[in-house]
This record gives C-alpha cells, structure tokens and sequence, in this order.
C-alpha cells in the first residue's frame, strides 16, 4: 500500500514539475572558496536544457548567483579561473584597525568589472534573485531581494574576521552563512515550485584543521604581504600560546576555518530538515581549504562532475525546457 501510495504521488510530481507554469529555483550555499563549484553546476545543468527561473545565493553563492542573473558568468569563471595563490594574497590588507583582513575597496572593484556594474539592481534583472544576510547586531536573518545587486552580495558574502561588515538600513551585516548556510526558504518565497539545493557544507568539520601557522604560497615573492601576514599570524598565536609545534595552539585562520566550517554543517543540516529542497547537490569539496580561491578549475569541475552522479534524479524531477 504505501509503495502504491508513494508512486502515485511521484507520478503527480513529475507531471507538476513538467508544467510549463512550474518555476524552478536554485539555492547556491556558502561555502568559501568551494563555492566556484556553483559555476560548474550551473554550467552542467545549462547543457541538458535546466536553467532556473529564480536564483538565490549565500555568501560565495551570492556571487555567483548575481553573476549568474546578471548574464556574467562568462566573465565571472575567467576571472576565478586565472587567479593564482598569489593573486588572493593581494587581497589581503593587514591592517588590523579594520575589522578584517580582506582589502573590501580593491575587491569591490573586481567585482563590478566580474560580477555585475555598481548601477545594476536587483529589480532589473531577467530573473528572480535574492541572498541572505546576517544582521550582526540582533542576529536576524535579512533577504535582499530589491537594490543594488553589489549590495545585497557584499552584505551576504561577509565572512566575520576576513570580510567587512556593510553597513544598510542602520544595520550591520555579515555573512548568511551564519544563520542560512543554502537558502532554500528565499527561493520558495519568491515563487520556487521546486528547489535545487547545493550543499557545500557536507562533511566539511574538522577538515584542514593543521596545527601551526598559515604556509606561505610557492609563487609569492619574499617580501610579499602573504609573508607578511605569515609572520605575523605566527607572531601573534606564538606570543599567547607559546611555540609552533603540533601540540600548540592552531593558527589564526586554523580557527577560524574550522570554526566555520563546523557551525555551517551544523546549521546546514538543521535549515535543510525544517525546509527540504526536492533534489540536493552535494559536490566533494571538503578538502578545498578557506581561502584556497585559486582552486577554481578543481572546483568547476567537481560541481559538473556532481551533476552527473544526481542526473537520474535531476531528470525525473526536472524537465528539461
């Protein structure tokens, strides 16, 4: 009775999901520097004739859902494609007044070159989008689904110690990561029939937990400010805890990476069990580091090769149009 009653109500679904009038959404999660895998899937799924109607992102999947819906991935996967370990280092100000450690001004401006321009808003683009945001003061979750497009992704993708805040509204905002890792709800509010879900946060505790001080890239210069921040990271974690060795203290961005990762998975699994996607990608990521954005072909790829793995399930829910 019940595999009877299971398989009438997949029969209704397909037959729902391949209406014309069916919208399809797509939650791209945060993830840090896993995220470029969201291009991959995009690009996957393009090429079997699934482009979604609404779009929604969280910190990096912010990113790539702006560019996404603004016509600019093209640009967006040269960009990520090229950069080197050398090139994410620039980023890097150490200047530690801020209240991080990524230079927001330069990074603004790649982004208005590779995402989308500074005059774009939300309410201009040929589909829907929309990201989360965390309101640092009270911890509320906060949409943005009107105004500026660079906006609405800066305020999503702020990674608290490496990001900075964006101040909007009276508020501070920090990264969506924070209380909705892959926003699902966003995509049913704005008229999602059926969610595509990617989940960068898998099985990601624990991972790239190394003891010691951050490594320096082989192709950075000698006195380059990633020595720079070297040096001093090492410093700071040996002047209050003493030593280098594996029974020390972590790294600075030891703890930060790992403290992200394990509160992101957690939250991950809880959103996701309020509010299940009907299909969850899930590509093999874990161990891309934090900062490793200049793993972006690696990524790419494992989110074309995740597609492939669900394409079974993609396709019996999914009709390609």
């Amino acid at each position: 009775m019940y595999r009877r009653l299971k398989r009438r109500a997949r029969e209704h679904f397909t037959d729902h999901a391949s209406s014309p009038d069916v919208r399809l959404g797509i939650a791209l999660g945060s993830g840090s520097s896993r995220g470029w895998s969201h291009i991959g899937i995009l690009r996957a799924l393009a090429e079997i004739g699934i482009e979604p109607d609404i779009v929604c992102g969280c910190s990096v999947g912010a990113i790539v859902a702006a560019s996404f819906a603004a016509g600019n991935l093209d640009r967006l996967e040269h960009w990520v494609t090229s950069l080197t370990r050398t090139d994410v280092a620039r980023f890097l100000d150490l200047n530690l007044s801020l209240s991080g450690f990524v230079d927001a001004p330069r990074l603004r401006s790649f982004f208005a070159e590779n995402v989308c321009a500074e005059d774009v808003r939300i309410e201009h683009l040929a589909r829907k989008f929309a990201t989360v945001s965390t309101d640092l003061e009270t911890g509320r979750e906060i949409w943005f689904s009107q105004g500026s497009v660079l906006d609405a992704v800066w305020a999503s993708m702020s990674v608290p110690g490496l990001f900075p805040p964006l101040r909007n509204q009276g508020k501070w905002l920090v990264d969506g990561g924070l209380v909705n890792p892959v926003p699902v709800s966003l995509c049913r509010v704005l008229g999602a029939d059926i969610v595509i879900a990617v989940n960068l946060n898998a099985a990601i505790a624990g991972r790239h937990f190394i003891h010691g001080d951050v490594n320096v890239p082989e192709d950075a210069p000698p006195d380059s400010l990633i020595s720079t921040v070297r040096k001093t990271v090492r410093s700071y974690s040996a002047s209050l805890f003493g030593g280098s060795g594996a029974d020390d203290a972590p790294g600075l961005f030891d703890v930060i990476s790992g403290s992200l990762n394990i509160m992101q998975e957690r939250i991950t699994r809880s959103r996701m069990a309020g509010d299940p996607p009907d299909i969850v990608l899930a590509p093999r990521l874990s161990h891309i580091g934090l900062m490793e954005y200049y793993r972006a072909q690696e990524a790419i790829q494992e989110g074309r090769e995740c597609v492939v793995r669900m394409l079974p399930e993609i396709r019996y829910l999914v009709k390609p149009g």
